[in-house]
């Protein structure tokens, strides 16, 4: 909290960064069927490579040229969760709201391989809302990866809170009494 005084009043304000709520969308910003497209991102062998190594996921499917010639899809891929990691990373700001909570992952498919030199994109729309009291609502939102070719490689649901905006009539203006 910041108290100042103004002409004999004290008052008392949050502290905000208005650069951040000018970008920031909360609850009531959204609608049911909103749509947003992110940025977009090159899969590489060195993402696949760190990822690996963070993880511990060392399958020949991931990291083994060789190995990979012999299976159906005749190079490595990428981990699937890696994908889901920059849906994750990549949806996070398209659109950028102020998420309180995650609270999870549903019915997410794995619907095509994604291999080295992919590029890829995050499609969002908001399927649900519910308000969960006053300070914050529950969005589902349904994610698709999708690669160069428009095929979506990816998809299913995030659920999370979002904050409500924070009503005017909190900033409270307080007379200090003259002395």
């Amino acid at each position: 909290m910041l108290n100042r005084k103004l002409a004999g009043k004290t008052v008392i304000t949050t502290k905000r960064d208005p650069a951040m709520n000018s970008k920031r969308m909360n609850f009531e910003d959204l609608r049911v069927g909103d749509r947003w497209t992110s940025p977009s991102r090159i899969i590489t062998s060195d993402d696949v490579s760190e990822f690996a190594h963070l993880t511990g996921d060392y399958n020949p499917l991931h990291m083994d040229e060789q190995f990979a010639r012999k299976t159906p899809f005749r190079q490595p891929i990428a981990h699937g969760l890696l994908g889901l990691s920059f849906v994750a990373g990549l949806g996070s700001e398209s659109p950028l709201v102020d998420t309180v909570a995650f609270l999870g992952v549903n019915n997410w498919k794995f619907c095509k391989p994604v291999y080295f030199g992919d590029t890829v994109h995050v499609m969002t729309e908001v399927v649900q809302m519910d308000q969960q009291g006053r300070k914050r609502g529950r969005v589902i939102w349904k994610r698709e990866l999708i690669n160069q070719r428009g095929e979506v490689v990816q998809c299913g649901l995030f659920e999370t809170l979002v904050a409500t905006r924070k009503p005017e009539h909190l900033r409270l203006v307080i007379e200090t009494v003259a002395s």
